[in-house]
């Protein structure tokens, strides 16, 4: 498997999350259809500002060598359940094997039950996360789709829900 490094990201990171962040949106834009703002950036940012902000919450930077590879943003870190909330990789590491070693190694830092969201029009997500959960818990783990708060005019979002051990991935 391809060398992943995952760490904490502290504010001398954010602006390298925040380019990160950029090329997330840009991808999510494909599918969503959304155009960036007048200057540049993309909607919902709240995310972002709540990963860097928010005691409930942990920012994680993705490397390989020295370069960034993405980012992982949990959510619930205060909760019995943890929600992976955005999960972004590089186009330039994907289909390497990073991204299932990354949120092996983000899961084994917060033990316990996990949940993670993704839409059914993302066919490469679908495949994505049903790979993760298999690989992290075997056939112990539950998907659903639920409404999307607030928002009755999309279409139900898909959950996947596992249980992760405390392990090291090395």
């Amino acid at each position: 498997m391809p060398d992943v490094s995952i760490r904490l990201a502290g504010i001398a990171d954010r602006p390298v999350v925040e380019r990160l962040w950029l090329m997330f949106r840009h991808d999510m834009s494909e599918l969503d259809a959304l155009l960036p703002n007048p200057d540049g950036t993309f909607r919902n940012n709240d995310r972002l500002r709540m990963a860097f902000s928010d005691p409930g919450w942990a920012p994680y930077l993705l490397t390989r060598g020295d370069s960034p590879a993405g980012f992982a943003f949990v959510r619930g870190l205060t909760n019995p359940t943890r929600v992976l909330n955005s999960f972004f990789v590089v186009r330039g590491a994907r289909r390497t094997g990073i991204g299932l070693r990354a949120v092996q190694q983000v899961t084994a830092i917060h033990p316990g039950p996990w949940e993670v969201a993704f839409q059914d029009v993302n066919t490469a997500a679908v495949h994505f996360w049903r790979r993760v959960a298999t690989e992290i818990a075997g056939n112990a783990w539950t998907e659903e789709r639920r409404e999307v708060p607030g928002r009755p005019d999309l279409p139900p979002d898909v959950w996947i829900s596992f249980g992760s051990p405390a392990e090291t991935y090395g």
